[in-house]
């Protein structure tokens, strides 16, 4: 059975930092391309960073230079490291396993980040 379990969600003020943890298991991890999403109340869920197996990074624009997405295959685990955080980046953030161009794809059951100012 797959199972992608988020961590580290939490209440931070603003400028402050969380680094969440998403921990795969049931897939051969280090073959999938791993997201992070987020979703704000009455808001569609949007990307916010991304890593290939073979370890490319992306971002969305909106936490570029605040935001790194790692990952650690001996422990099956991909992180996001989160520092200057501001209220808009409330949100419940999801973890997305896939392997391009193939299916199935998995999502965790998120982990919610709240910003205060």
């Amino acid at each position: 059975q797959v199972q992608l379990v988020e961590y580290g969600g939490g209440s931070v003020q603003t400028g402050g930092s969380l680094r969440l943890s998403c921990a795969a298991s049931g897939i051969i991890f280090s073959i999938y391309d791993i997201d992070w999403y987020r979703q704000a109340p009455g808001k569609e869920r949007e990307s916010v960073a991304g890593i290939t197996s073979g370890g490319i990074t992306s971002y969305a624009d909106s936490v570029k230079a605040r935001f790194t997405i790692s990952r650690e295959n001996t422990k099956n685990t991909v992180y996001l490291q989160m520092n200057m955080l501001k209220p808009e980046d409330t949100a419940v953030y999801y973890c997305h396993a896939l392997r391009i161009g193939r299916t199935p794809n998995f999502w965790g059951q998120g982990t919610q980040v709240t910003v205060s100012s």
